[in-house]
Formats: structure tokens, sequence, C-alpha cells
């Protein structure tokens, strides 16, 4: 499939805030990435590189929702499959020389309270991926499965900033672990 010029912007936009994050990356660099002519940034994006991110974050939210269901289709216990999204995370990070960590936490990261529009999308794309954690985690007898998904979701984004700035994948691996144990202590099973 031959991608519209608006998905390549797209495409690197969500590279860009993986490795270097908003503030990291110049225009130029975005439009060289995304094979664009220059004019074709404020034709897709009239609001500039903000409005490129908004989108590329709505994205990223919109895959990780996708890429959650094929997840647990393929792995149903929620652990198991919140494992398998863990390793797939780290080997990316590792893989990368520890350069790509989350995109969105990155960006967050980097906002600021005048970021409004930039915020909002961060915070539905966050919302998204902790309904679909709550979501698999009820209906395998998981209790408290909202504090939980949201737990994970801090988990996985403050143990992959530690991961990253520690050039070692221990600091998530640790975490993981002792919360992986603690929460099958609290399962409750199913009738």
């Amino acid at each position: 499939m031959n991608k519209t010029t608006r998905d390549k912007l797209i495409d690197a936009m969500i590279d860009a805030l993986q490795r270097k994050g908003l503030h990291g990356v110049g225009l130029s660099e975005l439009l060289a990435d995304a094979g664009a002519p220059k004019g074709s940034l404020y034709h897709h994006f009239p609001g500039g590189k903000s409005e490129l991110a908004v989108a590329a974050i709505e994205r990223i939210g919109q895959r990780a929702e996708q890429a959650f269901a094929a997840l647990f289709e393929h792995q149903p216990e929620p652990l198991d499959a919140l494992a398998a999204w863990l390793h797939g995370a780290l080997g990316q990070l590792q893989g990368s020389a520890f350069e790509r960590g989350c995109p969105l936490a990155t960006v967050a990261l980097e906002s600021g309270p005048e970021d409004e529009d930039i915020r909002a999308a961060l915070a539905t794309a966050f919302a998204a991926i902790r309904r679909a954690l709550q979501r698999q985690l009820q209906a395998h007898g998981y209790p408290e499965a909202e504090g939980l998904a949201a737990l994970f979701v801090a988990l996985y984004e403050g143990g992959l900033l530690q991961a990253r700035v520690a050039g070692s994948a221990e600091p998530l691996r640790q975490a993981a672990d002792a919360l992986f144990h603690l929460t099958r202590q609290q399962r409750v099973p199913l009738p």
C-alpha cells in the first residue's frame, strides 16, 4: 500500500518523537525523513509541527489499542500478554542502543501548560491504553482492574525512562517482576 504524504509525515514524526522528542527534531529533518516537499507540512498540517505532533500522538494511541487487541487475542492471560509487551519494548530499546523510548512519554515530559492540544492528545492516548488493559484484567478476574491498569502503564513508562537513562533493561525488569508477582497473588479465580 502506498502511503500518502500525510501518513509519511505522521510516521516521520512518530519516529522523531520516539528518538528525539518534539523539541529535538526540526522541520527540515521531518520533511527529509518523510521524503516530502517543503510545502507539504503546512498543506497537511496548517498548525505546523504541533498539529503534526497531535496527529502522531493520536496515531500512536490507535496503534496501541490495535496492538493490545492482537496481543490479548494471541495471549489471553493478561499478565503473560503484558510480559510480552514489556519484552517487546525492552527489545526495541536495547536494539536501538537505548535511544528509542516511548514516544508518548518523551512528549509528555517536554510539554508545558501552553501545549493544550498536545496534552489533550496525550491524555486521550494514555486513557485508551489504560482502558484496553483494564478490560482484559477485568475479564480475567483481577481485582481493582482500573487501578492495576494505571499501575502497569506507570510501570511501563517509568521503567522505560529509567532503562533508557541507565542503558540497561534491569530497572524495568525488576519492577515488572515484582508487580507481576504481587498481581498474581491478588487474582480472584473466576467461577
